[in-house]
């Protein structure tokens, strides 16, 4: 049974890439997949039910799976040559961002960062080398929303660049960078894709045969493989992301509604409040919103600081997207490596904290946040 785009997405998340006709009860193993005169493919058998499940969420044909976020990162950076030009959103995940500072100074390539909040300010950006252009949306961790339709139009245009769109604080569930004109969407499945805190993992996919080869060749030489035993965890993971992330949306929806009332709180980050400045974009570009919500306390970094010694429920971690909540005080854990000037250019206040909504009751949820704000 072919577990394609005629299914929903519960079923495709279920039973994506799994033949239950077929099934087998074995532990996960590497497997040769093809010998020829003139290559060797070594696969394992976890890998492509995973990368056929991940591809059938993502509405797409192809997807490649990595041992890690990062190693997705660097892969489709590969993709790019030494005379290549890229333009990033300056948003990104700030290990993007270093990755690619760290590209370019040791001359693989050329690297522009760029505010595309206003889509057509790319424009003036591309140059007749511009290979990639590479957006977060949200992003991480101020929730910065990019048109995915209107970006991809304009690469689309200057024909020799290709679009890149992270896609891991939404999920599939919630947001599909290609059906809006994306040639790769990246995902780290550590988060939310796996949702249980036990996997690292990313993928890359996409539905241009040119780039799933590449990226698949690029995968094998450099021996980018993700481990059997990992491979089937975040397939079971995958089986109740949509339950998950309802669950994370609700959550996260509440405790934004409750931080934006709080006396202790000078500003929300949340798509999904009417106060955030792109709130119609993103109703209009996702069918949801993820439990991520970032905030600004007031108080300064001491505040911050504070609150993140008074805190209970919540675990002090740089992750995110996992069943337990998480809080993360951005300048000093997840935007450490930027310099203070940088932050501030970025818009990322010093007093920023960031909250990976889980599954635990929100009402317990709140009542933690409250008393870790007013310091009782």
């Amino acid at each position: 049974m072919d577990y394609g785009m005629n299914f929903e997405f519960d079923t495709r998340a279920v039973h994506g890439g799994d033949d239950p006709q077929k099934r087998k009860t074995k532990k996960p193993s590497i497997i040769i997949d093809s010998i020829d005169d003139e290559a060797i493919t070594i696969e394992n058998e976890s890998k492509q039910r995973l990368e056929k499940c991940v591809a059938s969420l993502e509405q797409a044909k192809y997807c490649v799976c990595y041992p890690s976020g990062t190693a997705a990162i660097t892969s489709i950076s590969m993709l790019m040559g030494d005379g290549d030009h890229a333009v990033f959103f300056d948003s990104v995940y700030h290990g993007t961002r270093t990755y690619s500072e760290l590209k370019e100074a040791c001359g693989g390539g050329e690297i522009t960062f760029v505010d595309l909040r206003d889509a057509s300010v790319l424009e003036k950006h591309l140059k007749p080398n511009t290979k990639m252009v590479w957006v977060e949306t949200p992003c991480n961790p101020t929730m910065k929303i990019v048109d995915i339709a209107a970006i991809a139009q304009i690469v689309k245009r200057h024909r020799k660049s290709f679009l890149v769109v992270d896609n891991t604080f939404m999920s599939p569930y919630f947001q599909n960078p290609l059906i809006h004109g994306a040639d790769i969407a990246m995902h780290s499945l550590t988060k939310y894709m796996n949702g249980h805190a036990d996997v690292l993992m990313g993928a890359a996919v996409t539905n241009r045969e040119d780039l799933y080869m590449k990226l698949k060749n690029a995968s094998q030489v450099i021996g980018s493989f993700p481990s059997p035993l990992d491979c089937y965890l975040a397939l079971r993971g995958l089986k109740t992301l949509h339950l998950r992330m309802d669950r994370h949306k609700e959550n996260g929806f509440h405790v934004a509604r409750f931080l934006e009332r709080h006396p202790n709180v000078e500003r929300v980050y949340h798509p999904g409040l009417e106060s955030h400045p792109q709130h119609a974009l993103a109703k209009k570009q996702c069918r949801g919103f993820s439990g991520m919500v970032s905030f600004c306390i007031k108080g300064g970094i001491d505040a911050a600081r504070e609150f993140a010694r008074r805190i209970k429920i919540f675990t002090l971690a740089v992750s995110l997207g996992g069943a337990e909540s998480l809080v993360d005080i951005t300048p000093v854990m997840t935007a450490s490596p930027l310099s203070k000037e940088t932050r501030a250019r970025l818009e990322i206040p010093e007093n920023l904290i960031r909250l990976s909504i889980g599954l635990e009751d929100v009402k317990d949820l709140i009542a933690d946040l409250d008393q870790a704000l007013l310091g009782k």
